[in-house]
């Protein structure tokens, strides 16, 4: 037996406003549905779990729905801080933060938190889950930079070229042999 977790990237969210509170656009809503048809064909899904921020959660809620479930939410899922700031950073301001930081993981921008510091965050809930729902499968809805992270954790090529080259949505199945990770398989290009 092993344990799946599907790591689900957010679907399309408005460029501006709050980072806690932005949902998704319109065609984050569509892609939503088609992340709820792919993990429930042939799948049966245990748990849905999710960051806090509002993309994440309305990205795996309507799966959870049709499962008879309630999205439960770990604020230490949430996305890596950036800065003290509670808004989206343009790619102009973003991109040389994740550079340095992909660098340097230990590197954090005022305000903000360090790569080190939210792998570690993030590894705890996971490994938390792993061991809760063993054997099981469980859908966490995510961000690029924590999924990257977390997915950094248990093999190193996953770095910042592999979060670049990640979309939105996005879906991860990894396979797990208690906590060690055997297998990673991207469902989302797969499945148009």
């Amino acid at each position: 037996m092993s344990t799946v977790v599907y790591m689900v990237r957010h679907g399309e969210s408005p460029k501006e406003g709050n980072e806690r509170t932005r949902g998704l656009t319109e065609k984050g809503y569509m892609d939503a549905q088609r992340v709820t048809d792919i993990l429930k064909k042939d799948k049966k899904i245990d748990v849905v779990v999710s960051s806090p921020y509002i993309r994440s959660i309305s990205t795996v809620k309507e799966l959870a729905q049709q499962l008879g479930q309630e999205v439960l939410v770990f604020e230490d899922l949430r996305e890596w801080n950036f800065s003290s700031k509670d808004r989206r950073l343009a790619d102009k301001e973003l991109h040389p933060l994740l550079e340095e930081s992909f660098l340097d993981s230990n590197y954090s921008f005022e305000g903000g938190e360090s790569n080190a510091d939210c792998q570690k965050r993030a590894i705890k809930v996971l490994k938390k889950l792993l061991s809760t729902y063993k054997d099981k499968e469980i859908v966490i809805g995510t961000h690029g930079a924590v999924m990257t992270l977390m997915m950094r954790y248990f093999d190193s090529t996953y770095d910042l070229n592999f979060l670049y080259s990640t979309s939105k949505p996005d879906i991860y199945r990894m396979d797990f042999s208690e906590q060690e990770l055997v297998n990673v398989e991207r469902l989302w290009g797969k499945s148009k």
